[in-house]
């Protein structure tokens, strides 16, 4: 990976949530080639998982799954270094929704990560060393219609991640966030439309073009590393420089 080959996890135990695909399989993959032991999770095993992740299936929504996988992976290794939050995600749908849907959205993109650290936590506090990565959204720092629920957990997340690095520091564990901006995923056509599309957000963004799973996994090696022993309780925006305020274009002269 380029800008990360330095880093170093030989040793390192690491969970990444919603690991089997897309984003967190990137990230995933990212640590076993630094060196660390990665179990990844899903409520079911995909057929086509590389070499060097462990699959454990689990619902992480509910709190005793949350708990017994982290329970599992201690067992099978001894010990559990690093937890990447980074299973998400919602359709599209008006704030009308049904409340149902609501509590979905929240439980995956909130309640989740929640019952995960509190369960890493036990095993961390008394070894007094870990590092938390939540994978938060721009969704959760601007106005997010058509997405509510999930802006409004991503925002929770954000919040959350702040108040864990002040209650678990003293404890020896690490708790940050990534803001992830505009990204150039599987899915990305869902949301962005075509290629050409997809390449005209990309121009509007200041780096030219939209993210990709290297840009966040670079980010989340360098957060787990012990260059960022002294960063706790940060959110760190991986946008490319960020969006564009609408109002620029209908200036004159812009």
């Amino acid at each position: 990976m380029q800008g990360a080959d330095h880093i170093d996890l030989v040793g390192q135990v690491a969970i990444v949530t919603g690991g089997t695909r897309g984003l967190g399989r990137q990230i995933a993959e990212a640590l076993v080639r630094a060196g660390a032991a990665v179990t990844v999770c899903g409520r079911t095993e995909p057929d086509d998982l590389p070499e060097g992740l462990h699959f454990h299936a689990a619902d992480i929504r509910e709190p005793d799954q949350a708990t017994a996988l982290v329970d599992a992976v201690v067992a099978r290794y001894g010990r559990i270094d690093i937890l990447v939050n980074n299973a998400g995600g919602s359709p599209q749908a008006p704030a009308t929704a049904s409340p149902r849907f609501f509590d979905a959205i929240v439980r995956l993109n909130l309640h989740a990560a929640m019952y995960m650290s509190q369960a890493a936590f036990a095993h961390m506090q008394p070894a007094r060393r870990g590092s938390i990565v939540n994978i938060a959204s721009v969704s959760g720092i601007r106005p997010s219609p058509m997405t509510a629920a999930y802006g409004a957990a991503k925002a929770g997340l954000l919040n959350l991640t702040q108040s864990l690095a002040q209650e678990w520091g003293p404890d020896g564990v690490r708790v940050n966030a990534i803001i992830v901006g505009l990204m150039q995923t599987e899915t990305a056509g869902e949301t962005y439309g075509d290629d050409e599309a997809q390449a005209a957000v990309g121009r509007s963004l200041p780096l030219q073009r939209m993210g990709t799973g290297v840009d966040i996994a670079g980010a989340v090696l360098w957060l787990c590393s012990g260059l960022a022993s002294w960063v706790s309780g940060a959110r760190i925006n991986v946008d490319g420089g960020g969006e564009r305020p609408y109002f620029l274009d209908l200036v004159k002269g812009n």
